[in-house]
């Protein structure tokens, strides 16, 4: 899928994307002013792995579905900046859990201030948050993200449980991919809806957009592991094998493969083996695993554009069809 298929007004999505770059900007300030610490290292690693980079989709998510639905108020930025707050923590814990060393092209957290005070600030990032929902005096944003929270712990406990494990499913293995990084893409689409004041079915049909978006660009990540740069992925191509994680194309490689082939995949995922990385990536390649594997991401963005007929045409409707062609047309 190519976003030249979507064909709005010749200047409608620079002109969002613009509008949208402008509301960002209002969500840094929040996420500047909301930061700030008595605790002089909890100032100094929060800026550094929020300051780090990224795409911040999650918060744009907010912004796109909260104009979509024609909601102006204050609270998109707040809730904006929630949303990366709690996306940050479980990137701290992540790369704790996982020992990686390398994000987004510089040194992780804790590789630059240790694993205790990763931990510790990611915390803080989770409680703030918390704090922030709070101030909006909504009990249903409240009910969203607290679910959210829940679901991605448990997706976090689902992957740790999973790991150098080569006879999961796909099933198992796309349950965690909805738990751990889906649900926040949900949560954020759902909160512009829950702002908006919108009917159950509006809701639901952003949090199914939200819920798929972020499926389809999770599977576009596990792509990039076997395929990516560095200097453009930010981070180590093979870290998925190395730290275990049997991702689909690694599946799908079993799947295809010769049992010769399929059997060098599973010691390398049952061992973290990282020596023969290049042989496993010759087999991802040959099997086809990285082409199905897209496909697989395809679908997903399909379900997100479907989802959206649900709501008022509009160019806010129109950049969020862009937004998943963006997605998963990527090289990084």
């Amino acid at each position: 899928m190519h976003a030249a298929t979507v064909s709005p007004h010749p200047d409608s999505f620079t002109e969002v994307l613009a509008k949208l770059a402008a509301e960002m900007l209002e969500v840094d300030a929040v996420i500047a002013r909301r930061l700030t610490s008595d605790v002089a290292m909890v100032n100094q690693i929060a800026a550094y792995i929020v300051h780090a980079g990224g795409k911040r989709m999650r918060p744009k998510l907010v912004l796109l579905f909260a104009n979509a639905l024609d909601f102006k108020g204050s609270d998109r930025f707040e809730l904006a900046a929630v949303v990366e707050f709690i996306h940050t923590a479980t990137l701290l814990h992540d790369d704790v859990v996982d020992e990686s060393s390398l994000r987004r092209g510089k040194p992780t957290a804790n590789a630059m201030f240790g694993n205790a005070a990763s931990v510790l600030v990611g915390d803080f990032l989770y409680s703030r948050a918390f704090q922030m929902m709070v101030s909006c005096n909504r009990l249903r944003v409240l009910e969203v993200l607290a679910d959210a929270t829940n679901v991605i712990a448990e997706g976090e406990v689902l992957q740790l449980m999973n790991m150098h494990d080569p006879d999961i499913t796909i099933a198992d293995y796309l349950r965690v991919i909805r738990y751990k990084t889906a649900k926040l893409f949900e949560a954020s689409a759902r909160l512009g809806a829950v702002l908006a004041e919108a009917s159950p079915e509006i809701e639901e049909a952003c949090a199914g957009y939200g819920r798929a978006l972020g499926t389809a660009f999770q599977l576009i990540d596990d792509v990039l592991d076997y395929e990516g740069d560095p200097s453009t992925l930010g981070k180590n191509v093979g870290d998925d094998l190395r730290e275990g994680k049997t991702t689909l194309p690694l599946l799908i490689a079993m799947e295809r493969g010769s049992a010769a082939q399929a059997l060098l995949i599973r010691h390398a995922i049952e061992h973290g083996e990282h020596e023969r990385l290049t042989e496993i990536v010759d087999i991802v390649r040959s099997t086809g695993a990285l082409e199905a594997t897209r496909e697989a991401a395809r679908a997903e963005a399909l379900l997100a554009r479907q989802c959206l007929a649900a709501l008022p045409a509009n160019r806010w409707r129109e950049s969020l069809l862009e937004f998943v062609a963006l997605s998963v047309d990527r090289n990084h």
